[in-house]
């Protein structure tokens, strides 16, 4: 499968290694190279990948599938959306690292990084980012659009809904539910449920501002 990465920022090239690392784990998976929508990019190279241009040239380039290589949640919801207009196939990305139960669902275009772990029972949304050394244990529902950031932790039946940011080392206990588009902060513990569109940070973790 051919996949070009839309995306060639921080992120992006993340996107890529992981695409990396599985081709070279046996997957059939081939990095064609990145779209980008900053010009100062086009016509370079990351991790010896062409950029070929702008994201809106897609369909320009003979392709089996896309990833979105974004790391802001709603830029990366907006791109998914164009794609699905355009009829567009979306890859997944699971590093050979990351240890993933069995029976667990992950959506179309999600990211799953290394050294993440997800336990049995979990259900993965589409276009989501499982970043690195995150942990998701059993029977969590995640919807499209999240973003679990690098080494967060949740618990057992947690439910997170779609475009929800958990930040770096913040930790939600079991069974909370998480509403749509909520910010937990780095580091923040979470011990009752969050309402949509909150931000909450601190240790319990508390609206803001």
């Amino acid at each position: 499968m051919d996949v070009l990465v839309l995306g060639a920022g921080g992120h992006g090239q993340v996107v890529a290694d992981v695409l990396l690392c599985m081709h070279r784990a046996g997957d059939n998976i081939r990095i064609l190279g990145f779209l980008d929508d900053d010009p100062r990019l086009v016509g370079g190279h990351c991790l010896e990948l062409p950029i070929f241009g702008s994201i809106d040239s897609v369909t320009r380039i003979a392709h089996d599938a896309v990833i979105i290589g974004v790391g802001d949640n709603a830029a990366r919801q907006r791109i998914y959306q164009a794609m699905k207009q355009l009829g567009e196939r979306f890859a997944k990305a699971v590093h050979p690292k990351s240890v993933i139960a069995s029976n667990v669902c992950i959506g179309e275009g999600t990211v799953i990084c290394a050294g993440v772990v997800v336990n049995t029972g979990t259900t993965i949304g589409a276009n989501s980012i499982l970043n690195t050394a995150c942990t998701v244990d059993h029977h969590n529902w995640i919807g499209n659009h999240v973003h679990i950031a690098p080494g967060a932790h949740l618990g057992g039946d947690v439910s997170v809904g779609d475009g929800v940011l958990v930040g770096i080392g913040a930790v939600v206990l079991p069974q909370r539910r998480i509403g749509e588009w909520a910010v937990i902060g780095a580091g923040a513990v979470v011990t009752k449920d969050v309402p949509p569109g909150t931000k909450v940070i601190g240790t319990p973790a508390r609206p803001y501002p």
